[in-house]
């Protein structure tokens, strides 16, 4: 008697079986992209304190234009929510992939047209105006690229490994900020001041476009992940995520946001402000931060996988909680050291975005853990993004303004009342709301 049902041959076979992402190619698709984004993300924060107050914002007094250049670097925090709702629904109801891919073609487009406006003496006020859409660009694609990688990352995790995972994508902030500042450092090193102002800063915006034809190549290669496929099949996504978040989920968007909050001010005061007033007013030179700032973030990279690590062995909440204890003890002492000459200055990089690290690398899993996945790409980067708004879209213009009107000490104590309120909103989240 004859088998009556078909045979496949081996090419049949492989048809019908879902295609499964290797963890090699997820982890360096959802790095590569963030890398990308962090790049023409401090391309543009790096400009902001060298280039535009001199080309966009010419004024008699040093101190305004750069406080009207960070208004334009603020742009960016408040288009990021608008870039995770927008994102985050398509994310949740088409796919990771496809969204990812059209979040960093929106990023990589603001960027390389930046390098390619004229400027003040050129158009006008024009100029700045069109900057200023440029950097709302940047971060729609930016709101929306973020949370679509930590998902990318975890949404493939083996069980136990989710924070090991996410911690991949939140590598593409040193990796970025590494290329970003020796991209500048580079170039002033081997062209004059002037021709630098003339030209050569615009050399870092366009050649972005290769980066992201990079990205692109290696984001195109993946599949969707497990969870959003089983989503799919079991008919669970919803129509309006982001109705969904705020009619079920308003807790944990809230408690999310502040528990993010220190991460940002930290950062965004090692990096934007710190290099501003470093330059500015503390007398080291550009070339003399740049490699100050860049000594920190190799520590800020290396303590994101030792975040990782320990969030996986001893819990994401604890590892948060006492990174945000040394943040707050960090603002008692940044002032001197950051003041204190070059070997303060090591110093107060070293610690400062040491601890960033640390709270950085555990911080994609814990905001993702609270949201079921048929919501989970918005909830995220809806979460991630308003703690931008809170806590970096103004940080570098508060801190100027709190050092130019009383005294550096007072950033500290600034970065200070953020770790505070970080710390009071993880106390308040249960275990699993952060751990799980």
């Amino acid at each position: 008697m004859t088998d009556a049902t078909p045979s496949l041959s081996p090419k049949d076979s492989a048809l019908q079986t879902p295609a499964v992402n290797s963890p090699a190619r997820v982890l360096f698709a959802s790095l590569v992209g963030t890398t990308i984004e962090f790049f023409d993300f401090y391309v543009y924060a790096t400009a902001a304190v060298l280039v535009f107050p001199h080309l966009f914002f010419p004024t008699s007094d040093p101190t305004s234009a750069m406080l009207q250049s960070f208004a334009t670097f603020s742009i960016a925090f408040f288009a990021r929510p608008f870039g995770a709702v927008i994102f985050g629904h398509y994310g949740d109801k088409v796919g990771r992939k496809v969204t990812l891919v059209a979040a960093l073609m929106t990023m990589g487009i603001s960027t390389v047209v930046i390098g390619l406006l004229p400027t003040y003496a050129s158009i006008g006020v024009a100029a700045p105006l069109l900057l200023a859409l440029c950097r709302f660009g940047q971060g729609l694609g930016l709101g929306g690229e973020w949370g679509g990688a930590v998902l990318l990352a975890t949404e493939n995790a083996p069980e136990g490994k989710r924070t090991w995972y996410a911690m991949f994508p939140q590598l593409g902030a040193p990796i970025g900020f590494i290329l970003s500042a020796g991209t500048f450092l580079i170039l002033g090193e081997v062209m004059t001041d002037e021709a630098f102002l003339a030209w050569g800063w615009r050399v870092p915006f366009v050649a972005s476009i290769l980066l992201v034809i990079v990205g692109l190549y290696v984001r195109l290669k993946i599949t969707e992940t497990p969870e959003f496929q089983k989503a799919i099949d079991k008919h669970e996504r919803v129509q309006v995520p982001i109705a969904q978040i705020f009619r079920f989920h308003k807790r944990s968007l809230v408690l999310g946001t502040f528990v993010a909050l220190a991460t940002f001010v930290l950062f965004y005061l090692m990096t934007v402000f710190s290099l501003s007033w470093g330059t500015a007013k503390l007398g080291y030179s550009r070339e003399q931060f740049l490699v100050v700032q860049m000594t920190g973030v190799v520590f800020f990279g290396l303590m994101i996988p030792v975040s990782g690590i320990l969030s996986d062995r001893y819990g994401r909440r604890l590892v948060l909680i006492v990174t945000t204890i040394a943040i707050g003890a960090f603002g008692l002492v940044m002032a001197p050291l950051l003041a204190g000459g070059l070997g303060g200055a090591f110093l107060f990089s070293i610690l400062g975005l040491g601890l960033m690290g640390l709270t950085y690398g555990p911080i994609g899993a814990a905001l993702a853990a609270p949201f079921p996945t048929s919501v989970r790409y918005t909830g995220a980067s809806m979460t991630f993004n308003l703690a931008g708004i809170f806590g970096a879209s103004l940080a570098p213009y508060i801190a100027t303004w709190l050092a130019t009107n009383y005294s550096l000490d007072y950033v500290g104590y600034y970065l200070l009342a953020a770790a505070a309120i970080t710390l009071v909103c993880l106390v308040l989240s249960t275990e699993e709301e952060v751990s799980a």
